[in-house]
């Protein structure tokens, strides 16, 4: 026979009818269900009083809390976010102690969870930021050891076109590499001036940037699309912790001088204050001394890169430009490529299935010398198109 399931509820109803019926004392009755004396009267008390809803399990919890707040608090604090809609809890903290001094003052966590549990505000959506920079920052020693680069605030032109400046500047001597407005800042924008600098300057070990696109992104490892671009060419990309822009102090110093010196107040047009930033560059490297060297200018302890930016063709090259493979499919790229050794075949006069014929010999030649043999019989040229060729050995055959 299966066991016979028994609740709470079935096991006091079998407790208070056999106390009714006087079956046995309290005493044993209780040590039988495995209860104390005060809880079996406790159950006796509550059928007396309520009948067989007495039985039924009551709440648990406090009939008043410690740290419950009068309503007349929860009333005056939502009557302030009426009267100012679009204020947080620690504004309405500091009204409601102007306007109801008389009452308790909560919390501002306190006050965020009452507008948030009346509906008034709601949670904000959790942004996907990018993962820390676990790694040490590489040393400083000379010029090209670690770029430093950022974009500087935005401004508004004379004509309200959007300006972003974008720089770069070389960590150990301060040379501002480039600087230069960009349409939108974006890998599409800022690559090619990379590019234009790693040509006209070399490629550095590091590149130190903020957090923020297109240097970094959410994904794993925070790498971006700009960032493995850097990897493949041989560049140690850095991040600083976001809020600590002091982690990346010396590019920023730049930013203020430029501020300073060209935007203060803006250029009438985009390439008028283009020609600020330039003749701006020409003065900081060249002519301005920089106190942190010596009252050096950074010119004078720059030099270019030993690693030079890899010409356009070759292994390393391909393997950092990888623009041109993505627009078409593998299937079309292997496709493509026999299509043209078919071509170059038909042009020459060649049977597609001489091709093999060819491989094969030529890697019997590379490994046992062996040639063609200079014996083998002429043939008409209609012939010679059609027939494989004679080798010196049988296999080929």
């Amino acid at each position: 026979m299966p066991w016979k399931a028994t609740c709470h509820m079935d096991e006091r109803t079998q407790f208070i009818a056999r106390v009714l019926a006087g079956e046995d004392e309290m005493t044993v009755l209780c040590g039988e269900y495995g209860v104390s004396r005060k809880t079996g009267y406790k159950w006796l008390g509550r059928y007396i009083a309520e009948g067989a809803a007495g039985l039924a399990e009551r709440s648990h919890a406090p009939v008043q809390h410690s740290q419950a707040h009068d309503l007349a608090v929860v009333q005056a604090v939502l009557g302030l976010r009426q009267r100012w809609p679009h204020w947080g809890p620690k504004k309405l903290r500091v009204k409601l102690v102007e306007h109801h001094p008389e009452l308790p003052v909560p919390a501002a966590s306190t006050i965020g969870e009452w507008l948030r549990r009346e509906g008034v505000v709601g949670r904000s959506r959790r942004r996907r930021r990018c993962p820390p920079y676990s790694q040490p920052f590489a040393a400083v020693s000379a010029a090209n050891d670690v770029w430093c680069t950022d974009f500087k605030g935005w401004f508004r032109t004379g004509d309200g076109r959007r300006c972003d400046p974008f720089t770069l500047t070389d960590a150990h001597s301060r040379y501002l590499l480039r600087c230069q407005a960009v349409l939108r800042p974006d890998e599409a924008n800022v690559r090619p001036i990379f590019e234009a600098a790693f040509q006209e300057h070399g490629l550095p070990r590091a590149i130190r940037s903020d957090n923020g696109p297109p240097f970094a992104s959410p994904g794993v490892g925070g790498l971006s699309r700009l960032a493995v671009w850097w990897i493949k060419l041989g560049i140690r990309p850095e991040r600083i912790v976001a809020g600590k822009p002091q982690q990346n102090g010396r590019h920023e110093r730049v930013h203020r001088t430029l501020n300073q010196e060209t935007a203060t107040p803006p250029a009438a047009s985009l390439p008028a204050q283009q020609k600020r930033f330039d003749a701006f560059r020409t003065v900081y490297n060249n002519e301005r001394p920089h106190e942190a060297l010596g009252q050096q200018t950074p010119a004078s302890l720059y030099a270019p890169a030993p690693r030079r930016y890899p010409d356009r063709g070759s292994a390393l090259w391909r393997r950092g430009c990888d623009a041109p493979r993505a627009q078409q499919r593998p299937d079309q790229m292997g496709r493509r490529a026999d299509l043209c050794r078919r071509g170059a075949d038909r042009r020459a006069g060649r049977h597609p299935r001489d091709r093999g014929r060819r491989l094969v010999g030529a890697l019997c030649r590379r490994r046992t010398g062996l040639h063609p043999s200079a014996a083998a019989p002429a043939q008409p040229a209609s012939a010679a198109r059609r027939a494989p060729p004679a080798w010196g050995f049988d296999g080929d055959r």
